[in-house]
């Protein structure tokens, strides 16, 4: 399974390409100009596999902004967590409150459930529950291919941000602790912003996590 990551828009935010030989899915599809979305397309293209779905950590503004354009052009499901529903409804809101232009998403195909497993290609992935950045936010675990895609829960060096719309410290906390760490201390993290990272890195350094016990 090949991964290539693209940070895009002025909040610096990291979308993914994950394909085999059999399809492709996207991951927070975060272009948001002309030129970045044309630029995505175009990678999305390259891989010569059919997107079929985009698949939402969560729907932060900076997450969503290519989720439009992708979607019209490959005719691909938007699939997010229920919970965060209600930031993708009030997407044009979200941009206002920032000062960004954004093109209205589409509607969810359908809710992502934790604990069902999500086919991608040939594999199988983890859809865990890992709120307290957002209610709805979710990570992707690829076990046989020993990487999770974070969204903005876990950083190399940080946390995800806790004083947005339903935020929690202490939820946070417990979706790290809880659901991340126990994954193994070699799986790859591919965060919502910064570089990659692994779990056991990330214990030995991330200084939100030494010392800290999950409630």
């Amino acid at each position: 399974m090949t991964v290539r990551t693209f940070t895009f828009n002025p909040f610096q935010t990291n979308c993914y390409i994950v394909s085999d030989e059999q399809e492709v899915v996207v991951v927070d599809p975060s272009c948001q100009s002309g030129s970045e979305i044309d630029h995505f397309i175009r990678a999305i293209e390259d891989t010569g596999r059919p997107l079929k779905q985009v698949l939402l950590t969560h729907a932060h503004i900076d997450h969503i902004f290519g989720c439009a354009a992708v979607c019209r052009h490959f005719g691909a499901e938007l699939l997010v967590h229920a919970d965060d529903a209600p930031l993708l409804k009030e997407a044009q809101t979200q941009a206002a409150m920032f000062g960004v232009e954004l093109e209205p998403p589409p509607e969810p195909t359908r809710f992502l459930m934790p604990g069902e497993p999500l086919t991608v290609g040939a594999s199988t992935w983890n859809v865990l529950h890992t709120p307290g950045h957002s209610p709805g936010s979710v990570s992707f675990h690829a076990p046989d291919d020993a990487f999770v895609l974070s969204g903005d829960v876990l950083f190399a060096g940080s946390i995800g941000r806790t004083d947005l719309w339903r935020g929690s410290l202490p939820t946070l906390m417990q979706s790290i602790f809880q659901q991340l760490v126990p994954l193994g201390e070699e799986v790859r993290v591919l965060s919502g912003h910064g570089p990659e990272t692994t779990i056991g890195r990330e214990l030995a350094t991330n200084q939100f996590l030494n010392g800290a016990v999950a409630g």
